[in-house]
Order: C-alpha cells, then structure tokens, then sequence
C-alpha cells in the first residue's frame, strides 16, 4: 500500500492479493481471510468490499478516473512489477519516488470542470500525483509492506512545519499476531 496525505485529506493506492475461496465461493479477502473495505466521507454511506485488485485515491472518490490518479496507478503497478527483484529499501526509495511525482497530467477535463474557479489558477500543479501549491498540497507520504510472514514495514516521510525543503522519514516495523 502507497499512499499520501494532502493539507486537508489522505489519499492512496492499494495492492490486493487473490481473492480467497471459501464455502461461499471467491470473496474480497486476503489470504488469511481479511476482508479489505473502502470507506470515505462522501459517496456509499455505507463500507464497500473491495474485490482483488489495485486502486488509486486522491482528493475525490475512489477510483476517480482523473489523469494524475490513473498515471499514479501505472507508476505504482510498475514499481510493484519491479520490486521482486529489489531490496526493500530501494523498493520503498521507489514507491516514494511515485508519491512525489510532480508531472501534471493535463489535459484533464475531470478536473478543470471541478472547481473552476479554485484549481485553474493552479492547475498544472494540481493535476500532478504530488500536489505543491501554495497552502494546500501533498504533506506526508505512506508506504506499508507486508510480506507473507506478516511482516510489517511501515515508513512515512513528512513534511516538517510546512517547509517543502524539510522531510523527516521514519521506519517502524513489526510482525502481524494472528
């Protein structure tokens, strides 16, 4: 899972693993039966199942077919394609690498007609994977891998005091109970 989060909203992608087969048929769970949902402030009131696969969120609903949110994906299934032969930190270097791209991806209708007023003036910043604009933009970035022992990596590289020349990167890792 890569993901980042803006001045005022989280945003991220997600890799899911083969759908499971159980007495009912094929479900939306991983391969130790969790059930991964998605859930937001806007849109279904209620959680939706989320069946195998990779999906893309920025600041609107899940799956928005915006420009930078489809270009955000195949960056990351790239890296995802790549990383079996990569160590884990260059792995992580990479994912980070695609959270902070900041190639506007325009034209884009789907964002233009949102916001006219708003987004045009910062447009070709907006319309990039990594937003940097005056007083609103991308503000930490999150990379979680887990492995099939269980093993967690979780690393989030933050922006310090609103200052776009100071990160601060931290590691934690740990082991899933069951």
């Amino acid at each position: 899972m890569a993901g980042h989060q803006h001045t005022w909203q989280a945003g991220s992608a997600h890799q899911l693993p083969a759908a499971a087969a159980g007495p009912a048929g094929p479900r939306a769970s991983t391969a130790k039966g969790d059930v991964i949902c998605y859930y937001g402030n806007r849109g279904e009131p209620d959680p939706i199942i989320l069946t195998p696969g990779t999906y893309g969120l920025s600041n609107a609903l899940l799956e928005t077919p915006w420009r930078k949110l489809c270009f955000g994906k195949q960056l990351f299934l790239e890296a995802v394609e790549r990383s079996q032969a990569l160590p884990k930190d260059v792995l992580i270097a990479n994912l980070l690498d695609v959270l902070n791209n900041e190639e506007a991806q325009l034209p884009d209708p789907a964002i233009e007609d949102q916001g006219r007023e708003y987004v045009q003036p910062v447009l070709s910043k907006y319309a990039a994977v990594c937003v940097r604009c005056p007083g609103y933009g991308t503000r930490t970035n999150t990379i979680i891998l887990v492995d099939a022992d269980g093993h967690v990596t979780f690393t989030e590289r933050s922006m310090m005091d609103k200052d776009l020349s100071r990160w601060e990167t931290r590691t934690y890792e740990f082991t899933l109970q069951n």
